[in-house]
């Protein structure tokens, strides 16, 4: 494939959403990338987002899009309760997918998707592109060349500003329902473990506990409230192949400033990732926002800042710059037949570990 790859966006809202504010950006920014086509449900809105978008076609069902002969690669960011309706579209019209984070509401629905990824021969890759952060990167390099010498220990707090005022709008409702697939527990929850995984190796025991601190809410633009049923906290402790324990707490509504702290505590030092301060409030995500890196070591105690080598992604606006790296990964991936961006089963596996942490009783 020496043409650039061409990508129909399923979810291609013009107006708002995570395609119109990280995916289509990254895409466009890309040049192995083509954007060909997008889709949403309605007609007027397609169009409009074709339009924005410079895409060449506009569609409003899934299917249509993702046989079309000028579609490559089919990336879905709609609701998680459609990823599998849409996603199994892609499979069987037999494209490559980019499905976003979560990958289902359950994991059975993930093993069945692997399957039918795997059935398929395709590329099937899924939004954790935590991995990819500059100072991710150069943490993992760290940790795998001993400098902080054996891992003992990790913390892992994250706190997010959604919904820390009783009225939120319209667009985020669903996500309060617990089964959307959308929580703060399949969301934040699954890019952290992701993340501590990837830095620090499999998780072999993990167990969790959630609440729900803030009950009330109601829709902004109608005054109706909302029933609360998914957790906006998550405390979770794990012990990993390697013996280290870790700690983890998530949290939603933060009324003051939305932040994120990773630190791994070894034999010989200590590392820690924190998010950067910025205006944008969603940056706090250790999935969205850029991340600094510093250490601290016996003979210099103080937290010292640790460079980070820039790449071309990092003059992309913060929301896209993460993604836009997941992005050139697949595309080698593609052109060279290896398997390195996070796939389905990488999915499934993160779904059966969150769902077995929080039976109850564990």
């Amino acid at each position: 494939m020496t043409r650039p790859i061409r990508v129909g966006v399923l979810g291609a809202n013009p107006d708002r959403g995570w395609a119109a504010r990280a995916h289509l950006p990254a895409i466009i920014a890309s040049p192995e990338f083509a954007l060909t086509a997008v889709a949403t449900t309605r007609q007027d809105s397609a169009e409009a987002a074709r339009a924005r978008f410079d895409a060449r076609h506009a569609f409003t069902d899934a299917r249509s899009l993702a046989s079309h002969p000028d579609v490559d690669l089919v990336v879905v960011t709609v609701k998680v309760p459609a990823h599998v309706e849409l996603v199994t579209a892609a499979l069987e019209a037999g494209k490559h997918v980019y499905c976003e984070w979560p990958l289902s509401t359950t994991a059975a629905e993930a093993a069945a998707l692997t399957a039918n990824a795997n059935s398929a021969g395709v590329h099937a890759a899924v939004g954790l592109q935590a991995r990819f952060a500059p100072a991710v990167r150069q943490a993992r390099a760290m940790i795998a060349d001993g400098r902080i010498g054996t891992v003992q220990s990790a913390t892992l707090y994250s706190a997010r500003s959604k919904g820390n005022t009783r009225d939120v709008p319209a667009w985020t409702a669903y996500t309060y329902h617990r089964g959307t697939g959308a929580g703060l527990v399949e969301v934040l929850g699954g890019h952290a473990i992701d993340l501590v995984q990837h830095l620090l190796g499999p998780i072999r025991e993990l167990s969790a506990r959630t609440a729900i601190r803030s009950p009330e809410h109601r829709i902004a633009e109608t005054g109706e409230p909302i029933n609360v049923t998914a957790p906006d906290h998550f405390l979770a402790n794990a012990e990993l192949d390697s013996g280290a324990v870790m700690s983890i707490q998530l949290h939603d509504g933060e009324a003051a400033a939305p932040r994120t702290r990773i630190q791994i505590a070894g034999t010989e030092g200590n590392i820690a990732l924190t998010s950067v301060p910025e205006a944008n409030p969603w940056a706090a995500q250790l999935q969205i926002g850029e991340l600094a890196l510093a250490e601290s070591r016996p003979e210099r105690p103080q937290w010292t800042p640790v460079p980070v080598p820039a790449d071309d992604a990092s003059e992309l606006p913060t929301e896209v710059a993460n993604v836009a790296r997941l992005y050139r990964q697949l595309a080698k991936d593609l052109r060279a037949g290896s398997r390195i961006t996070p796939d389905f089963r990488a999915a499934h596996d993160l779904h059966e570990l969150i769902e077995q942490a929080l039976l109850p009783g564990q």
